[in-house]
């Protein structure tokens, strides 16, 4: 793969953290446009590898973190699970994806949870067991000095392929914000890069294969339609829609909404925001 400037082949964790794996600090040369530095969307998501969430920076306790200069809430990663601790109030469990470890924390509230109680409290760790890879959708926090991610949804990888496709798109975005836009051979930006340059100038990020209409949506049931539908039309501020809100303005019994909601999850076309049962459009 050529990016541009004579690189022809990654050193950034793609081959699972060997010679030291993950995004190595100093490793790139060369300037850092100022341009790249800009505040993106908030809730935008960030694929990044367990190095650079253990590396991101955090100014000050209560600052957002960032990778690569860019600040980052609304993160996704895979990796390896090595461990699992289940307690009273959360399920801890400890990824290695090649380039580190951290550990993912999945809150449990069952009584507040209509997927839980739907599911006998088993849809959140069905799938997950030790030595399986799983993706992780979720926020980086930490507390007493120690990094977790609060997961949002956390999901076993069906496919191997995904683990090697989510690499690549890190390296990419990490390589977009550090080194700058890959250009074509007539100079103009295409793809991926020109969507994420309109990032800095309108504080949002969109790329084909979002739900902005640039393809058609993936095989999703009928209802999960409904509700993305509702979501993107719906008058709503930035915290998006409660699924009781859902369920009313489309006369659905609410568990159905909250079906379509994981379903929509899964898929990464809508995101959790205040709380697990509170959504929005993903648009990055």
């Amino acid at each position: 793969m050529d990016y541009g400037g004579n690189y022809t082949a990654t050193s950034y964790g793609a081959q699972g953290g060997a010679g030291g794996g993950g995004f190595m600090a100093g490793s790139q040369g060369g300037s850092q446009p100022n341009a790249l530095r800009g505040t993106i969307s908030r809730d935008t998501l960030r694929p990044c590898t367990i190095k650079q969430i253990v590396d991101a920076s955090q100014p000050h306790p209560d600052a957002d973190f960032k990778i690569d200069d860019v600040e980052v809430q609304q993160i996704t990663f895979v990796g390896q699970i090595r461990n699992i601790s289940t307690q009273t109030t959360n399920i801890t469990y400890k990824l290695d994806d090649g380039t580190g470890t951290v550990e993912v924390k999945q809150w449990i509230d069952a009584e507040n949870d209509p997927m839980d109680n739907a599911r006998g409290g088993q849809a959140k760790t069905s799938g997950l067991v030790e030595n399986e890879w799983a993706r992780v959708w979720g926020r980086l926090k930490a507390f007493n000095n120690r990094r977790h991610v609060g997961a949002h949804v956390m999901r076993p990888v069906a496919d191997k392929m995904d683990i090697t496709f989510h690499l690549l798109e890190a390296t990419y975005v990490h390589l977009y914000f550090t080194r700058g836009p890959l250009e074509s051979k007539d100079g103009v930006g295409t793809g991926l890069h020109r969507q994420l340059d309109g990032a800095r100038e309108n504080g949002d990020v969109k790329m084909e294969g979002s739900t902005g209409g640039e393809r058609p949506l993936p095989n999703i049931s009928a209802n999960a339609r409904r509700v993305l539908q509702c979501l993107k039309e719906s008058p709503q501020n930035n915290e998006g829609l409660h699924n009781q809100h859902i369920a009313a303005s489309l006369r659905m019994p609410v568990i159905d909404v909250v079906n379509a909601g994981d379903e929509l999850l899964t898929h990464s076309l809508i995101f959790t925001t205040v709380d697990d049962n509170t959504w929005a459009v993903l648009e990055f």
